[in-house]
């Protein structure tokens, strides 16, 4: 099925936060009016594991939940930026790791009913750490190196609650498996 957008009214406009008002009609005729739309740019997110077989965690404060949370590194993709180049460039900037290869494991939308956009899932393989972290204004982040049984029991155990970092977990773990990986 697809939609016709009949009118389309910013009601904020930022660059990590700009929501719309939207009115559209269906093929067959219904219109939808209002519907608010957020756009935000596309995402990266990687499970990835140093040389030494650690998986690199972190964990930051999230004040919508008001909760530290542990997740993976990862962040917006940048306007014309190919999304490989972003999660090693949210890597080296979040972690100061560098890793060697990247894998692309697929894509999911958080929240289509509001948000537009996709977050890049990749298990990203030989990292080394080359550098300290370079953090936002914003960014309080702490690295964290698990075990990938460590990470798995804290995945089985719902201590990973952001669910686009649990998914792209579960993802690694199915690369991991099916490629037979001693990491």
């Amino acid at each position: 099925m697809t939609a016709k957008t009949l009118s389309s009214e910013y009601i904020n406009q930022h660059p990590y936060f700009t929501a719309r008002r939207v009115s559209y009609m269906l093929e067959d005729g219904k219109k939808v009016d209002p519907y608010f739309v957020v756009d935000l740019p596309p995402c990266v997110l990687a499970m990835a594991i140093t040389n030494e077989g650690d998986v690199l965690l972190v964990r930051q404060y999230r004040y919508p939940v008001n909760e530290s949370l542990i997740e993976l590194p990862g962040g917006f993709i940048d306007e014309g930026e190919d999304k490989e180049k972003a999660i090693g460039r949210e890597l080296l900037e979040e972690t100061g790791y560098h890793f060697e290869s990247f894998h692309y494991l697929g894509a999911a939308a958080a929240n289509p009913g509001v948000l537009n956009n996709f977050t890049h899932f990749f298990i990203a393989l030989q990292g080394k750490k080359i550098k300290e972290q370079e953090l936002d204004p914003n960014e309080q982040i702490e690295i964290l190196l698990k075990s990938l049984d460590e990470v798995k029991d804290l995945l089985l155990n719902f201590q990973i609650k952001q669910s686009l970092h649990a998914l792209c977990l579960f993802y690694g773990f199915d690369y991991i498996d099916k490629k037979k990986l001693l990491v």
